[in-house]
């Protein structure tokens, strides 16, 4: 037999300010917890409202006290779906007041003056309780939650911008600018995904709190109502037998309400909703997002290498230091190779195309070029600098010095003329065949790493040789030539 459709509540005026509250969002874990809270709140008012109408009703006649007080019942519960349908929870009690109150037949001014001095006074105390854990939840979890969502749109929006710059690293052939470098922004996306797993981890440790003190608080609320209901009893039962056991009924189905009955019928209706606490953390191996993987994100060589301190630093010597080289054409320096305690941003960054590289010199070379990695207007106050390098061992120097050159201008074959510099290859590095794992390089290798200005080509197509009148000056290496080789970390 189909149950008939009960019927909702339809807020009037006259109803109380007290009702007007921010409803919570049941999608997710903090408002289904405040929403499940305004339950509550609405059913203690609901059992206020039954102990005042039949207060103020007991002085009455029989048929009065049925048109009052049964009134404050004839409504379903409010958020009903979050208690249990089944006998022997909150909804099975209201069944039985409804049934009860049916057969009320007169009341007395004492008993009412009793309901209202003592019966009410423990409900106003549980509703007050309950309105003071709902402000607890929403400035505790629900601030935690905002902040998590703060988190997960700086990182999209970071994650948007990587995918725009490598787009734009594609459509303009690598010429993207030291901020919008793709390897530069994809540290950056790492770096605010790591800060978002913390504040998701933090709010998740929050709102497992919060759910398990809610079942102590649920049975704390069962056992006030039982408290009040059974006073109520004590009230009504001395008027007449058939009020006695009818209000003992009441209390009798109160009373054996289990303490977690509705708690464990809500965790299992909700547990596609509720945070699991036997789930494991999320850590930063399981992540993934676009264009991790780009051809531009994959540095050329990386590694760590000294550099000799400038100015008054000279004295220092060399500091080691985390280095790059891009498919954008940067190399970028940073303290170290880490992404997550600090936002990876480049001490240095040199546009290798505008730099000038000399020969090898052992495990040492010098790069001359400006400093990009500052602001618009530093850049164009930046001068031109040697930066002299030492790498670990004389391998690993010829290496970066391999990479570095197919991207710079070298210093020992420039021509002494601007106008003779336009058909003039540095390094002549044949990008157009199909790139090979390493640097192919079609000039030889100097043969002195001293005298970088001596260095004389061996063949027509050495470093001085001019080009042809369709080939291009200079073309850097495709992104996948030394694609995540690391050097120096020993």
């Amino acid at each position: 037999m189909a149950t008939p459709a009960l019927p909702t509540r339809v807020k009037t005026a006259n109803d109380s300010d007290d009702d007007v509250v921010n409803e919570g969002d049941p999608s997710s874990t903090a408002g289904l917890l405040i929403e499940r809270l305004q339950a509550w709140k609405h059913m203690c008012g609901y059992l206020e409202n039954y102990i005042s109408a039949v207060a103020k009703e007991q002085a009455g006649w029989a048929r009065e006290h049925e048109k009052t007080v049964l009134k404050t019942l004839a409504n379903p519960l409010r958020e009903a779906h979050h208690f249990d349908s089944a006998l022997g929870g909150v909804t099975g009690l209201f069944e039985n007041l409804r049934a009860n109150t049916q057969a009320q037949i007169s009341l007395h001014t004492e008993t009412s003056k009793n309901l209202t001095g003592s019966v009410l006074p423990i409900l106003e105390r549980l509703h007050a309780e309950i309105k003071n854990k709902n402000k607890e939840i929403t400035n505790g979890a629900g601030k935690g939650s905002k902040a998590v969502d703060a988190a997960r749109g700086n990182s999209q929006k970071h994650i948007e911008l990587l995918g725009q710059q490598a787009a734009h690293f594609d459509s303009t052939g690598g010429k993207v600018s030291a901020h919008h470098d793709p390897y530069v922004l994809r540290r950056g996306v790492l770096h605010r995904l790591n800060k978002q797993m913390l504040e998701e981890n933090n709010n998740r440790q929050d709102l497992i709190a919060v759910q398990n003190s809610f079942s102590q608080f649920e049975a704390h609320v069962i056992q006030t109502v039982q408290t009040a209901l059974n006073s109520y009893n004590q009230f009504m039962s001395g008027q007449a037998d058939r009020q006695k056991a009818m209000f003992g009924d009441v209390a009798a189905t109160t009373s054996n309400i289990p303490l977690d009955f509705e708690w464990s019928g809500f965790l299992k209706r909700n547990q596609h909703v509720l945070v699991n606490p036997n789930a494991p953390m999320r850590t930063m191996n399981d992540v993934s997002f676009p264009n991790e993987k780009h051809r531009s994100t994959k540095p050329l060589v990386e590694g760590t290498l000294e550099r000799k301190s400038r100015g008054m630093g000279a004295l220092k010597g060399y500091s080691s230091g985390y280095y790059a080289v891009t498919p954008a054409g940067y190399l970028h320096e940073y303290k170290d190779n880490e992404n997550f305690h600090k936002e990876p941003t480049p001490e240095h960054s040199l546009y290798l195309p505008d730099c000038i590289i000399g020969a090898v010199d052992g495990p040492k070379f010098t790069i001359k070029g400006k400093d990009s990695s500052g602001s618009k207007f530093g850049q164009k106050m930046a001068i031109t600098s040697d930066f002299q390098f030492k790498a670990h061992t004389n391998s690993d120097a010829q290496q970066w010095h391999s990479v570095i050159a197919s991207f710079a201008n070298s210093g020992g074959s420039l021509p002494t003329s601007p106008v003779e510099s336009r058909n003039i290859t540095p390094i002549a590095t044949r990008m157009e065949e199909p790139q090979t794992q390493g640097v192919t390089s079609a000039g030889p290798t100097p043969t002195s790493a001293k005298t970088p200005t001596s260095v004389q080509p061996t063949s027509a197509t050495s470093a001085t040789a001019p080009t042809s009148a369709g080939e291009a000056p200079h073309a850097g290496p495709s992104p996948n030539a030394l694609e995540g080789g690391k050097l120096g970390e020993k």
